[in-house]
């Protein structure tokens, strides 16, 4: 009797404890009808749960009117997700009558987005630059077709779908698909001044693109909160083609040039190789003539009336060329 009173006794003050240590929690559960019975909480307890955030979770839920059941709660926080901030988050979507399941919530909390911060977005739209300054450009440069250069940077206003938050695209694709429109805009401008004067052209061009399909946002407005004339890339590009063509002319030319001199140094070659030719037949003159003697084919008097005519032909050219008439003189001779 004495071990079975010590044993009873022992449960007794288990059971103490246990009691006074859900007690307090159980009560709150009972008493905003949330559906916490105490044997659920000593099953958090032994599963290593946060059994008093998921208590005062489940309250704030079930007075918010969202309905939710505890083994949702515990299996998010099992999984290691933001149990208040994912609450907090369908709270705010249940009261401002978007729809946000508590299981959609928990998908977009566990992909690793801010869910609280996309519901806040899907109520109060929020504006991005477009560039992005912080990645160090402040703006999107465009070239009409008369050459002209604007820069431009426009302010996008979007809302968060939360349909499309889960595998959706982020900021960054919104970012680069409204600069890409911009650029396609003012490219197929044909003059600048129509855009400076209506940039309003850009915005409802690019609105109209459905920019937005595939992403986690819908585009509200797209407003073009800077555009300024730059360079005129037109005139730039024609004096780099002038320039270059420039270039290619001279080298041309150079190498004509070159061409030109290496073929005077050739003539000039060829004309001494001819010269070299002439001394060499003047050089057989005399065996010719020597030649003649012994075959008898040419006689002293024949010599001597040859010499006398090459004196008298150098006598000329000399008197021609005292006159100043070796020219006509020569071409007589």
């Amino acid at each position: 009797m004495i071990v079975v009173g010590m044993i009873a006794a022992l449960l007794f003050l288990v059971f103490l404890f246990v009691f006074f240590s859900f007690i307090r929690l159980w009560i709150q559960a009972l008493l905003t009808r949330a559906d916490i019975s105490i044997f659920n909480l000593i099953g958090m307890k032994l599963r290593n749960v946060d059994y008093g955030m998921i208590v005062r979770q489940k309250i704030a839920l079930v007075q918010a009117g969202v309905k939710v059941t505890t083994e949702d709660l515990e299996s998010h926080f099992l999984a290691r997700g933001n149990v208040p901030k994912t609450a907090t988050a369908v709270i705010a979507a249940h009261k401002a009558g978007l729809d946000l399941p508590w299981r959609t919530a928990a998908a977009i909390d566990l992909a690793g987005r801010d869910v609280l911060e996309a519901v806040r977005t899907s109520v109060n739209p929020k504006v991005i630059d477009c560039p992005d300054p912080a990645k160090g450009k402040q703006f999107l440069d465009a070239v009409c077709k008369n050459g002209i250069q604007l820069l431009a940077k426009a302010r996008v206003t979007v809302r968060t779908k939360l349909d499309r938050l889960v595998g959706g695209a982020t900021e960054e694709t919104i970012i680069a698909r409204v600069g890409q429109g911009i650029v396609k805009a003012i490219g197929s401008a044909h003059d600048h001044k129509e855009v400076l004067a209506n940039p309003g052209l850009i915005s409802e061009e690019v609105l109209n693109s459905g920019l937005d399909a595939q992403t986690a946002f819908e585009i509200v407005s797209i407003d073009i909160a800077n555009l300024e004339p730059g360079e005129n890339i037109g005139a730039k590009l024609a004096g780099d083609q002038a320039a270059s063509d420039l270039r290619v002319a001279q080298a041309e030319a150079e190498k004509r040039r070159a061409a030109a001199v290496a073929r005077e140094q050739e003539m000039r070659a060829l004309v001494e190789e001819n010269r070299a030719k002439v001394v060499e037949a003047e050089a057989q003159v005399p065996q010719a003539i020597s030649e003649a003697f012994r075959n008898g084919h040419m006689g002293v008097m024949d010599f001597y009336n040859m010499k006398n005519v090459m004196s008298d032909t150098t006598m000329r050219n000399n008197i021609a060329t005292m006159t100043g008439g070796s020219d006509s003189g020569t071409n007589r001779n």
